[in-house]
């Protein structure tokens, strides 16, 4: 018997009564169930996550060590959320381990990290961010020959990890090819592919595809992390994909014993390469699995719930279930305006009735819209009236090129190979080396298969480059060396090291090249110091800090912030606008999801497959239902009339979900919508 044992806080519900108390029958159900695949189907609002920390204590109360209990989520805000109520459950008790709780990509790089020489790559592998992958794909489509025109550096990348997902290498792209562009395509990839293995690197997708090829192909590899955990647990399950699904069908082969939280219902992310199908068929993938549901909904009213089931019940593939309401409120609103002008100037005031006269924090409502054209007139009214706002899931802290130009110095100390992050920085702040001078240098380093530096000497020889030129870049490489040699010298902190490169590139003059303005100047500056400032926090909370280990850790979150959101928006005291998709996971007690037309909400892209491809409207379907139940207490639905489409007026039809929601037939529609 492990020396844990649930504990709680005097007054919580674990101390009140019994250390389930406060479970509901279902949660309980699902929480008492320790063996074997479980599927717990989890609606919106039905307390997934406590139902996850709870399961993952009775385990650890009934004997199970805690660091056998693996629990991976999709981001790392997840796993401390998950790690935080743990602590809380399991008391102030100290205790010897503690079970793993990982994203998917943080999981595979501690694989890698251990395994990843068997396939022929450095244990030190560095891994590129989406900046790093367009400058490689970049290359890789200037190698080939290919324009812009023809294929775009970001389409490259798009079909590479669909390929990636699926486990297609590059040397079997071809097999998939369907025209002239994914001939190009599979062409670009072979080239990208090797210039990641020639930079010890690999990308995203490359961590979940490598852990699975290790898997299939070294079985003492995957004995061995089979052997790590007796239990596993996944959240969100509806969104994983499949290269994540193979590993983790691989990893509890010998047990069985795993539990999968999700709910199909929420699954939007087939863009991302998520298929629905893993949570369908659950039950055939790991035959004998128990299914709990979950569906006592905590957050949202009975009458927004009403309208959730009637509109998520269209769908065909799905587990059956019928979120219940534990609360009762007020009817749901549904506004039709003559255009989106009027449709956001609407909205607006009435946003600012409810913030200046009724006193409603602004943070507590938010705007939900599917495409990132939409926002643009709700900004505009929300300025005009002074309200304060933020845009979630605009521009990630980790795009802006000044912290991508740190990290590029960082990644080029660190990782002599790395030519990427080179060829970002070698004229940066301008130093005198052109752009022209860099590509004969390349041009010259391909041909011959040599390193950058190496081809140096060879293009001053043969007349490429001038002497000049070439001693700049001589300079600049003995730059990064004397820093990369600082870099081992006992007790040297990375922070002062990144401080003191700052001053010696003298990288404010960059900052004042690019920004004329003061404010803008200083803003920058300030970016620059948040840098320092997450290095200087990452050296106090780690043992042995490395600049290896930062690198790989902020390339992590910085996708995850990407594709998430960031809590510095959300936590801003400002109404928020976001898209469907940033909005997944959140909630707020007024909610306005706007746009409901037919070629907006559903898409127009989905609209137009709904003959070869009937799962893309059902993915819009449960990304309207994701944003009705975002909304605790109110809920506003609108839609313009009318909306402009490449300069010219046009009439908008009613979207099919809003009619879905209050099954509506014409003569109810026209009194509802005003028609």
């Amino acid at each position: 018997m492990a020396d844990l044992s649930l504990s709680a806080p005097r007054g919580s519900a674990t101390a009140a009564g019994g250390h389930l108390s406060g479970l509901n029958p279902s949660q309980k159900d699902a929480v008492l169930t320790l063996a074997g695949p479980l599927l717990v189907l989890a609606g919106a609002g039905t307390g997934k996550t406590r139902v996850i920390t709870y399961r993952m204590a009775e385990l650890i109360r009934t004997g199970t060590q805690p660091d056998r209990i693996l629990s991976v989520t999709f981001t790392n805000k997840a796993a401390k959320e998950m790690q935080e109520r743990m602590s809380s459950l399991l008391g102030g008790k100290r205790q010897r381990s503690r079970p793993v709780v990982s994203t998917f990509h943080s999981l595979c790089v501690k694989i890698l990290r251990q395994e990843i020489t068997a396939l022929g790559y450095p244990g030190t592998f560095l891994i590129y961010d989406r900046g790093d992958q367009e400058s490689a794909a970049r290359k890789a489509l200037r190698d080939i020959r290919v324009p812009d025109t023809s294929l775009r550096p970001g389409d490259l990348l798009a079909q590479i990890s669909k390929w990636k997902t699926l486990g297609v290498g590059p040397e079997d792209a071809r097999d998939f090819i369907e025209d002239d562009r994914g001939m190009l395509a599979a062409a670009g990839y072979r080239k990208y592919q090797a210039s990641l293995r020639a930079a010890g690197a690999v990308d995203f997708d490359d961590l979940l595809m490598l852990t699975d090829l290790l898997f299939h192909e070294f079985p003492d590899v995957l004995g061995r992390q089979q052997q790590r955990f007796d239990h596993v647990q996944i959240d969100e399950y509806q969104d994983t994909n499949e290269m994540q699904f193979r590993i983790i069908r691989d990893l509890v082969l010998p047990h069985g014993n795993l539990c999968v939280v999700g709910d199909d219902d929420q699954s939007i992310y087939g863009w991302r390469g998520a298929e629905v199908k893993h949570i369908l068929g659950f039950q055939q993938h790991f035959p004998g699995a128990k299914v709990v549901r979950l569906q006592d909904n905590y957050r949202c009213t009975r009458q927004i719930l009403d309208l959730a089931n009637s509109l998520v019940k269209h769908n065909r593939g799905r587990h059956e279930k019928t979120l219940v309401a534990h609360k009762d409120g007020v009817e749901v609103l549904v506004r039709p305006y003559a255009d989106e002008q009027t449709e956001a100037e609407g909205v607006v005031r009435e946003i600012n009735y409810l913030t200046k006269q009724l006193n409603i924090p602004p943070g507590d409502i938010a705007i939900l819209f599917r495409t990132n054209e939409q926002p643009r007139l709700f900004e505009q009214e929300l300025r005009r009236l002074n309200i304060p706002y933020t845009l979630v899931g605009g521009q990630s802290f980790f795009d802006r090129r000044e912290v991508r130009d740190m990290m590029a110095y960082l990644k080029a100390i660190a990782h002599p190979e790395d030519e990427v992050s080179l060829l970002r920085i070698i004229n940066t702040p301008a130093r005198g080396i052109g752009d022209t001078a860099v590509e004969k240098v390349l041009t010259r380093a391909v041909k011959s298969g040599q390193k950058f530096w190496a081809a140096v000497p060879d293009a001053v020889a043969a007349k490429e480059i001038t002497v000049k030129t070439a001693k700049a870049m001589e300079e600049f490489h003995h730059l990064l060396a004397r820093f990369r040699s600082q870099l081992q010298t006992p007790g040297q902190k990375i922070s002062t090291l990144l401080r003191e490169l700052v001053d010696v590139i003298d990288y404010e003059s960059e900052i004042e090249k690019q920004y004329k303005e003061k404010h803008q100047q200083l803003a920058r500056s300030g970016t620059i110091d948040e840098c320092i400032e997450a290095l200087e926090q990452y050296e106090e909370r780690t043992h042995q800090p490395t600049l290896s280990e930062f690198l790989e850790q902020t390339t992590l979150e910085g996708r995850e912030e990407n594709f998430g959101n960031d809590d510095k928006q959300l936590d801003r005291p400002a109404a928020k606008l976001m898209t469907l998709h940033s909005a997944k996971g959140l909630e707020f007690p007024r909610v306005f999801l706007v746009g409901l037309e037919e070629g907006i909400l559903p898409h127009k892209r989905s609209v137009d497959a709904e003959g070869d491809d009937p799962n893309a409207i059902e993915e819009e379907r449960r990304l309207a239902y994701v944003g009705v139940t975002r909304a605790k207490d109110y809920l506003t639905l609108t839609r313009a009339e009318t909306r402009t489409s490449y300069g010219k007026r046009k009439l908008t039809k009613v979207s099919r979900f809003l009619r879905e929601m209050f099954d509506l037939d014409s003569e109810e529609e026209a009194a509802l919508l005003g028609k």
